[in-house]
């Protein structure tokens, strides 16, 4: 089965700089991020530079067919504790329902667990955004948290879901997940996808 899009993350480089701004303030995005204003160029300029030599971020740019189409980012990475957080977002509408974020998911764990060898892989996601926690329970994040009313959109009181995923609960998890995204054409490393 051939791969549907053929999906790589990159790092930031400089001329990803206005390509961000442009995609932070797009309602698409915006609208699950914790913050409503329009982001200016001075604003978005200082979290740019941080996020580039943050030695406790790590940003990388998702590519879909080699278009960048999404960010994702690794942030609060703490290793005496063997913790992060993440996020990520798809910035291109072409590309949502595809399993390229379900394919981030996965080399985002693989990464945080086997390269950076953390033990808890933890993030916070609006409860409206459903598409996203659910994937992220489907991985293997446990529930950990509510926070009632935790952020304020559009002049609204916000709920927010905290998750958690443990490395042992990922080596429970991951053939099973990695099998479903062979299922969707994706190649996997050190896994050889049987024949559908």
């Amino acid at each position: 089965m051939r791969t549907m899009v053929a999906v790589r993350l990159r790092n930031l480089v400089e001329s990803d700089r206005e390509r961000l701004l442009i995609w932070r303030n797009s309602p698409d995005v915006s609208a699950y991020m914790y913050s409503d204003h329009k982001i200016g160029h001075e604003e978005h300029d200082h979290w740019f530079d941080v996020a580039r030599h943050d030695p406790r971020r790590r940003y990388w740019i998702i590519e879909a067919d080699g278009e960048p189409v999404g960010l994702a980012n690794l942030a609060d990475i703490d290793l005496v504790h063997r913790r992060c957080a993440w996020a990520y977002y798809l910035a291109s509408p072409k590309v949502r329902g595809l399993g390229v974020g379900s394919f981030v998911e996965f080399q985002i764990i693989e990464y945080v667990f086997n390269q950076l060898h953390l033990n808890k892989l933890w993030c916070e996601v609006l409860i409206s955004n459903e598409s996203v926690w659910r994937l992220h329970e489907l991985y293997g994040f446990q529930r950990e948290a509510l926070f009632r009313q935790h952020v304020m959109k559009q002049g609204h009181e916000v709920d927010v879901i905290g998750l958690g995923l443990l490395a042992s609960d990922w080596a429970a998890r991951r053939d099973a997940m990695a099998e479903r995204l062979c299922a969707k054409g994706y190649t996997i490393p050190d896994l050889t996808c049987r024949a559908a």
